[in-house]
């Protein structure tokens, strides 16, 4: 019992440690590329609900670009974002409106903390080992890539979140099924919140009914009944939850309220989101209205960690040790085929993706997952602890040494190429805030004024301004048309396209380094235009 106690305090307090610096990172990181939008999305809806609940009605909401984009997450982090906003702008020195779109990154975080919970409790239900889902979970957490958008990504990772949540939900309501446990009516309620509230965050969340489906179908195997008796055993199951779904799905999409035919507008539009942005892919650039069927499978090689492939490829030697039990099927078999229904689903209708896979990341834990599985029925516990203990340990430091710059994680083949040129790097921008540091820092020691122009992006002057800057800021895009010299251009590496400012002298170079790859790779530069 002591042991246990023990052990029990031990993994509670390395969680504590885990999400204390995890937040704390996340608090201290730049504000990125989709952040000020996600805020005026939220303010608009914020706006039309108030317009709907006076008036009945929100003329000016049905006209605005963007009112299909799901602000559930909002009603989370906006609370929280209020409360702590002042002391996140004290700690960044930022402005009030910085703090408050910063404070958005601890709420982020915790979520993705969150769901390691139920990455750890899906994968101890198929392995049954406890030590093995622990420390699994941890190269969960720890994966640079998932870890560095955990702290600002504030749509993928909520998104990728709630899939996980809810992925537990419907399988353990299978696994009562197949025991002939009454599910409970609270349970089904909370089940259609969940799955309501994930389509609420991003409408690609329609696409859980397909995993439900798929759970569906092996269950039915496995307990050797029709589809019409489950039908007639359940329907006052089924009725519940398609009941009080729909319910939660209106109020938490305010665009549905006039009219709930706009579920079928938001997927058709989201779908084809109208933002062709070309995305760096192995030396080519590829725009997100047209892209090849092979991006997915070039950037699923190049991100996911080696371990992860390989183990996703011992499926064959594995499958038929796994298919004993028909619990850890409905659970493992749910998972495994979900990954490239979806994927093929994504490639056959032509979805609208960009900036890597930013908007696959939820497919991420289930590959993980099955990954995880598949190591565990093929290695011998002596090989796969000291395995995943040199992950972890790995993990651990690649993240301090590529902080704040995580997400651009990459594993070692993509070493093999030159990075820089065939790949995205700092393409949500978090870059600013370091380079702001900078920028004080060369014009205090210049003595040069802080109304002087600066040409960078549209968050680096939350950093500036309360230190006096006040001069015009710009786009990059906009120095070629600059009205006046000198000016300080910051230029961030998103692609190829960018080439640098003419006629300027260079006064710094913001640089990465990964383990194993001797080259340092530019993240974005400073340059003084005179």
């Amino acid at each position: 019992m002591n042991k246990s106690l023990n052990k029990k305090f031990i993994i509670s307090s390395l969680f504590l440690v885990y999400i204390l610096v995890g937040s704390f990172l996340s608090i201290t990181t730049g504000i990125t590329s989709d952040e000020y939008h996600e805020q005026k999305n939220w303010l608009v809806n914020l706006s039309a609900i108030k317009e709907f609940i006076y008036t009945g009605k929100y003329e000016s909401f049905l006209d605005y670009w963007d009112r299909y984009h799901g602000v559930a997450f909002q009603l989370i982090s906006q609370p929280i974002q209020f409360l702590i906003k002042d002391f996140v702008a004290n700690i960044n020195n930022v402005t009030d409106y910085g703090g408050l779109l910063i404070s958005k990154h601890f709420v982020v975080f915790l979520t993705f903390a969150v769901s390691g919970v139920f990455f750890y409790l899906i994968l101890l239900k198929i392995t049954k080992d406890e030590n093995i889902s622990l420390l699994s979970t941890s190269i969960y957490l720890l994966y640079p890539y998932l870890f560095g958008h955990a702290h600002f990504n504030p749509k993928d990772i909520p998104f990728l979140s709630f899939w996980l949540i809810t992925t537990y939900l419907s399988l353990k309501i299978f696994e009562n099924l197949y025991n002939e446990n009454n599910v409970g009516i609270r349970n089904l309620i909370l089940f259609s919140l969940i799955t309501a509230f994930l389509i609420s965050i991003r409408v690609v969340g329609t696409l859980i009914f397909i995993q439900f489906f798929i759970s569906l179908l092996i269950f039915l195997e496995k307990k050797k009944i029709s589809f019409y008796s489950f039908l007639k055993k359940n329907y006052k199951n089924i009725c519940v939850f398609g009941f009080t779904f729909f319910i939660f799905l209106i109020i938490l999409n305010p665009i549905f309220w006039h009219n709930p035919i706009e579920i079928l507008n938001s997927i058709k539009w989201m779908g084809k989101y109208p933002q062709n942005i070309g995305t760096l892919t192995n030396g080519s650039l590829l725009y997100s209205l047209n892209l090849p069927s092979n991006y997915y499978f070039i950037w699923l090689f190049f991100k996911l960690p080696i371990l992860i492939l390989i183990g996703y490829c011992l499926f064959p030697l594995v499958e038929s040790k796994i298919f004993k039990d028909d619990i850890v099927t409905i659970y493992y078999g749910t998972i495994t085929i979900s990954v490239p229904t979806i994927i093929v689903l994504f490639i056959l209708k032509d979805v609208a993706v960009y900036d890597e896979l930013r908007h696959l990341l939820f497919i991420f834990p289930l590959i993980f997952i099955t990954s995880f599985t598949n190591i565990f029925y093929f290695f011998k516990k002596k090989i796969i602890f000291p395995l995943l203990s040199l992950v972890i340990i790995f993990f651990i430091s690649e993240n301090i040494k590529l902080n704040p710059y995580q997400y651009s994680w990459l594993n070692s083949f993509a070493k093999f190429k030159n990075i820089e040129k065939n790949f995205e790097i700092d393409y949500w921008g978090v870059n600013n805030k370091n380079i702001s540091k900078k920028i004080i820092n060369y014009v205090e020691e210049n003595k040069i004024e802080k109304s002087i122009d600066i040409y960078s992006d549209i968050y680096i002057k939350e950093f500036l301004i309360p230190y006096d800057f006040n001069g015009y800021m710009g786009n990059y895009s906009q120095v070629d048309g600059a009205k006046q010299k000198p000016f300080i251009a910051h230029k961030t590496h998103r692609n190829v396209r960018r080439s640098d400012p003419k006629d300027c002298e260079l006064i710094w170079r913001e640089t990465l380094n990964y383990t194993f790859y001797k080259k340092n790779i530019s993240v974005s530069s400073i340059w003084l235009c005179n």
